[in-house]
């Protein structure tokens, strides 16, 4: 083969491989520079839109409820008079009553006392009357038992208890008097005004004595 022709086949060659070498390549293909091209990051797939809850109607507002009526005490109910007919009965004072005595034995100087009520109420007698003589110290001692206050003697207006008043013997310590003074027992501290009564030669001594309050004279001077 001539000189000149192998320089021919020589050249072709060498083209061909020139070509070869700045063809692009597979990964280029695309007319890029060689580079290879980055790859996009793969998409995240996004949380599913929630749809939109439509607002809530606005709920009708609750009415306010009525304010609750006044409640008027009921009147209280006017007290019925007691059927009993000692109640409210207080006992008999001085101010409630009148007072004698009368000479019952002169022996004895024994006088009766009696007591009315003057009030327009009635009243109790409590116990044994208080007596006591003229400037004298000292009192009627009590003869015998004086009923309970439950027991003891209603007085209506206008009706008399009585009590024994003894005066006893004379002797060389007894006095005489001509007058008593008589107060009622109130079981309190109530003030009285002594009742006064004519006495005219009672004797004092220290058997002077009186009994509870009767409701009749003999068994007021037979105790």
């Amino acid at each position: 083969m001539s000189s000149v022709r192998r320089a021919a086949v020589v050249l072709v060659a060498a083209s061909a491989l020139a070509l070869t070498a700045c063809g692009p390549s597979e990964d280029g293909a695309a007319g890029g520079t060689g580079v290879p091209a980055a790859t996009p990051p793969a998409a995240t797939p996004s949380a599913p839109v929630k749809p939109t809850t439509p607002a809530e109607s606005s709920k009708p507002s609750t009415p306010a409820t009525p304010a609750k009526p006044v409640k008027v005490p009921t009147p209280a109910k006017p007290v019925s008079p007691s059927t009993d007919p000692d109640h409210d009965v207080f006992p008999c004072s001085t101010y409630d009553v009148t007072f004698t005595a009368n000479l019952a034995e002169s022996t004895t100087s024994s006088y009766l006392l009696k007591i009315t009520n003057r009030s327009g109420k009635p009243c109790r007698v409590l116990g044994h009357p208080v007596v006591t003589f003229g400037d004298l110290d000292g009192r009627a001692t009590e003869r015998g038992a004086a009923p309970g206050i439950e027991d003891a003697i209603r007085l209506a207006p206008g009706e008399s208890a009585y009590a024994g008043l003894m005066g006893g013997p004379k002797d060389a310590k007894s006095r005489t008097v001509s007058s008593i003074a008589m107060t009622m027992d109130t079981e309190s501290d109530l003030e009285q005004v002594p009742l006064k009564a004519s006495t005219p030669g009672f004797n004092v001594s220290e058997k002077t004595s009186v009994t509870a309050w009767m409701d009749n004279a003999e068994d007021a001077l037979s105790l």
